[in-house]
């Protein structure tokens, strides 16, 4: 565990560059000067009888924006929050009963810019102890956890498409079990991906 955690706040020390949900798409040409909203999401970590899992959520299927999609526990930073790490921290306490006092943050993957015009910091970070979980019922659906050594092997990925506003898009996916893990969240995941081997 020790060795895991070093080698992750090593490659997240180190300079990387920015990914996007378009990265794929190179065909797609992004406006000049569109105003981008900052967010922050939480890539938390916890042990489970000494396995490394990732915490992931599965959104409410009646939200307006990305119902029933696989994401990380976050969201827009908003003036309250100091940077997007307090709010990726205040985000997973609303939406999955987090505390804030048992995360140890170790650090930031590069900026991610998604369709929906966010510029997504993912803040990686050790859950200390384990908590009870209390799903946002408005916000999430599940709560589940997936193996960190699945999303952070590149055999288990692959990139697939579907088409969007009139234009096939291509985005790359890591599927565990019965979640279909896609687009900006598995787009982050990759990214932290390439960073590790």
């Amino acid at each position: 565990m020790s060795d895991l955690i070093a080698d992750i706040r090593r490659t997240l020390g180190e300079v990387g560059e920015p990914s996007s949900d378009f990265d794929l798409n190179p065909d797609v040409t992004l406006p000049a000067g569109r105003k981008l909203r900052p967010a922050g999401v939480l890539a938390p970590i916890i042990m489970r009888d000494g396995v490394a899992e990732l915490i992931l959520t599965k959104r409410s299927s009646a939200l307006k924006h990305h119902p029933g999609q696989i994401a990380f526990p976050g969201g827009k930073q908003d003036d309250n929050d100091a940077d997007v790490i307090a709010a990726a921290l205040r985000e997973a306490r609303e939406e999955i009963g987090l505390p804030t006092e048992i995360v140890e943050v170790l650090g930031t993957l590069p900026i991610h810019e998604t369709v929906t015009g966010f510029s997504v910091t993912p803040v990686i970070a050790l859950v200390r102890e384990q908590f009870d979980v209390r799903p946002e019922p408005g916000e999430v659906e599940e709560v589940f956890r997936v193996p960190l050594a699945h999303v952070l092997n590149a055999d288990n990925f692959s990139v697939q498409s579907r088409r969007w506003r009139g234009q096939r898009r291509h985005f790359f996916t890591v599927p565990y079990g019965p979640y279909y893990i896609w687009g900006a969240t598995a787009r982050m995941l990759r990214a932290w991906t390439d960073r590790m081997t």
